[in-house]
C-alpha cells in the first residue's frame, strides 16, 4: 500500500502549517517555500484541506491559513481522508456495485471492514504535532 502523491504533499503541508500554530499565520506561498512543493500544489491541498475542516483561511489585512483544530486534534488519519476519501484497502466495502468479478460469491469481502478499521486506527494514532516535529526518530 502506498499513499498517493498528494495525500503525502498534504500531509507535509499540514506538518509545516503546525509549525506555525500559536504563532502568526501563514500564506499558501508561503507553505510552497517552506516545503519545496509548486505552489499551485499547495493551493489544490489547501481548498482541500480547508473543506475538510483541517485549516481555516482567513481573509483580509493579517489574514492567512491557521489549523482549524489543535494540532494533537489533528491525525494522520484526518489528513489523509481529506484528500484521498475514506481509508479502505479495496472498493468492494463501498456501497454500490464494483469492477470485481468475484463480488457475488466472495467469503473475504465480509472481513475487509476490520482490516480497514486497524488501518484506520493504526493512522488515527499519529497527531499531526508529532508529524510536525523537525527531529526524526527511529
Amino acid at each position: 500500500m502506498r499513499l498517493s502523491n498528494l495525500a503525502d504533499y498534504a500531509v507535509v503541508t499540514m506538518s509545516a502549517a503546525a509549525r506555525h500554530c500559536g504563532g502568526a499565520r501563514v500564506s499558501a506561498a508561503q507553505l510552497a517555500e517552506e516545503t519545496g512543493l509548486p505552489a499551485p500544489t499547495v493551493q489544490k491541498l489547501v481548498s482541500r484541506l480547508t473543506a475538510a475542516g483541517l485549516l481555516r483561511s482567513i481573509r483580509g489585512a493579517g489574514g492567512g491559513l491557521q489549523l482549524a483544530r489543535p494540532a494533537a486534534a489533528i491525525s494522520l488519519a484526518d489528513i489523509i481522508e481529506a484528500v484521498e476519501g475514506p481509508i479502505a484497502l479495496t472498493s468492494c466495502v463501498e456501497q454500490g456495485r464494483h469492477e470485481c468479478s468475484l463480488e457475488g460469491c466472495c467469503t473475504v469481502r465480509p472481513h475487509w471492514p476490520v482490516v480497514n478499521d486497524a488501518l484506520r486506527g493504526a493512522l488515527a494514532q499519529v497527531p499531526l504535532t508529532q508529524l510536525a516535529r523537525m527531529e526524526a526518530h527511529a
